[in-house]
């Protein structure tokens, strides 16, 4: 059970102040102080209270002062102009609240919600290989997956295949001109198709952009391909049996560049999962008036009357009779409500995305497929670009496929790793693998999710800074010490050798520590994962702080030495925490 944090037991007190100095009905509250160097927290209460009792602020920052002097909580609380009331926590109390922390399971984090959240984060195409386009939607999906979970709420990813419509056509069209013996194609052919498929995944995201490339450029062959489509959408044997052979191939290529990113789905659903709900949907928001015709299509009004732009209709149907995205995403949700019934749904896609996001999430509540109670987020996320500002391409000017990505940060980090002589070359390539995947996903996860971001491999897979190398090589570091501790005979340290601070870099450390719990909350609140980033950056920076003042190791106090190893220990456990919540780990060495 975790236990109370030091700012809920600061607000108590600070509740109890006010009331003693005669407001109790104050909502004053404390916050970390932007001004490090005059106190470590601030209350700013006095001031609303001051202008409704018609006091002074400082006068009512003076009085409450006086009361919180009394609690045991604070080494030191002042009154200053205009109003505001500086605090410093004292070093005992924050040494009871560390030691709380360090003595539960998720460091001081409760468990305590319960909610059935579905986080759509996918999105890739089957027949096509994944690309640096489809490396936001998955590094961010995962995040907030597995912050959820550290919450106990019952997360569900899904990854939501683009697996239907014309491109099935075009790789179908495409494998009957090169490959035209194949049983699928033979009308009389009545036995058992093929369990193997036909090809290969080189083979297929090959021949999707050649066929692609070929129907710009021959009108009968992008007819055959439309009409390879409908056959297909209408339930033909042969090609639904090579349309489960490209889902079959793709899956199993998606899985494993899926898997060297630590990323996974519980559900691996497609577009063509929704298609059957399609026409009742349709039928249903014509019978019921939400739709209109409109120049052949049909569309759902979604303006209303608070937006500051004006919004068009919602497509849900073409003139020509074809379904959109919009209606593929929201008979998507009618398929979600009636097999999950999820209290939210979270959407993560390219922030170009958001009008598209608008107006599906509109229509389904115009519509009642999503009752009022089930939330409906979408976060949309900038781009990715190279240092001249652009969406990151190649050097030859392509889309870089994500495995060449993964590829060329596992180069950048091993010859680092390969320094270390006491590693194998078995753990350097692991360690490898861990720390690239970290300097790939902290440099993704460290900037706000809406903002675009210059992709600069060197400064990423960098150990100074702000990378992920340099978190992980600070909790290697923590490590390491502890581990020479342990050969010198040293017992293993726990919780209850916590010792108050003596220093200011030590109590920097403890008051890092004691924030955890509020830093994860506060992230997971905001869906905001470089929320984490910044605060493991400051851990990080406050533990080398204290690592170059202290002799850990050379203290000859045993009792003081085993307190700062404690303390060291306690901050490797929250960098493991937090980056096992943003989908990276922590090797043993580098």
């Amino acid at each position: 059970m975790a236990t109370k944090t030091v700012l809920e037991a600061m607000n108590e007190s600070v509740a109890r102040a006010f009331a003693a100095a005669g407001y109790p009905d104050a909502q004053a509250s404390v916050q970390l102080s932007n001004r490090p160097d005059l106190c470590e927290y601030q209350c700013n209460g006095a001031m609303a209270v001051a202008k409704k009792a018609g006091k002074r602020p400082l006068e009512v920052a003076e009085a409450v002062a006086e009361e919180l002097k009394r609690e045991e909580l604070f080494a030191e609380v002042g009154a200053v102009p205009p109003g505001f009331i500086n605090l410093r926590v004292s070093p005992a109390a924050l040494a009871a609240h560390v030691r709380a922390l360090a003595e539960d399971a998720q460091c001081g984090v409760a468990r305590d919600e319960s909610r059935k959240i579905v986080v759509d984060y996918g999105g890739a195409n089957v027949a096509k290989p994944l690309h640096v386009g489809h490396l936001r939607s998955a590094i961010i999906g995962e995040a907030l997956k597995r912050m959820g979970a550290f919450f106990g709420n019952e997360m569900i990813g899904d990854v939501h295949l683009g697996d239907w419509g014309l491109q099935m056509g075009l790789i179908i069209e495409e494998l009957r001109l090169r490959k035209p013996e194949l049983p699928y194609f033979d009308e009389a052919f009545s036995g058992s198709y093929p369990a193997e498929a036909p090809f290969t995944i080189a083979e297929l995201e090959e021949i999707y952009p050649t066929a692609s490339k070929r129907s710009k450029e021959d009108e009968a062959f992008a007819e055959a391909a439309h009409q390879a489509t409908v056959k297909l959408q209408s339930g033909d044997p042969g090609f639904t049996a090579l349309w489960k052979h490209i889902l079959t191939v793709s899956k199993a290529d998606l899985k494993k560049n899926y898997d060297a990113l630590a990323v996974s789905f519980e559900l691996w659903k497609g577009e063509s999962d929704a298609q059957p709900l399609i026409p009742g949907l349709i039928e249903d928001l014509e019978t019921r008036g939400i739709a209109r015709a409109s120049e052949g299509a049909l569309v759902v009004d979604i303006a209303e009357p608070t937006d500051k732009k004006e919004l068009p209709p919602c497509i849900v149907r073409k003139s020509d009779g074809a379904a959109l995205y919009a209606t593929s995403d929201l008979a998507t949700l009618i398929d979600r409500e009636a097999t999950l019934s999820p209290d939210c749904y979270i959407y993560i896609a390219d922030k170009r995305q958001e009008l598209h996001y608008t107006q599906f999430f509109r229509v389904a509540r115009k519509a009642g497929i999503v009752p009022p109670a089930h939330e409906l987020i979408y976060i949309g996320f900038g781009t990715m670009n190279g240092k001249d500002g652009k969406p990151f391409k190649t050097r030859e000017g392509g889309v870089m496929r994500l495995e060449t990505l993964i590829r060329e940060i596992r180069e950048a980090v091993s010859t680092r790793i390969a320094e270390n002589p006491e590693i194998t070359a078995e753990e350097a390539a692991r360690t490898s693998e861990q720390v690239a995947l970290a300097a790939l996903k902290y440099a993704d996860l460290s900037n706000q999710a809406s903002k675009d971001y210059v992709f600069d491999l060197e400064r990423f897979a960098s150990f100074e800074g702000n990378t992920g190398p340099y978190i992980l090589y600070t909790a290697v570091r923590i490590k390491s010490i502890l581990k020479k501790y342990a050969e010198q005979g040293g017992a293993p340290v726990s919780p209850a050798d916590l010792r108050p601070a003596e220093s200011e870099s030590e109590k920097a450390l403890f008051l890092d520590l004691a924030r955890y719990p509020e830093v994860m909350r506060g992230a997971w609140k905001e869906l905001a994962p470089h929320r984490i980033c910044q605060y493991l950056y400051g851990l990080a920076d406050h533990f080398n702080s204290f690592y170059h003042a202290i002799r850990i190791l050379q203290e000859s106090d045993e009792a003081k030495k085993r307190g700062y190893l404690a303390l060291i220990a306690t901050a490797e456990r929250v960098i493991e925490l937090s980056l096992a919540v943003l989908g990276m780990e922590v090797p043993e060495r580098m």
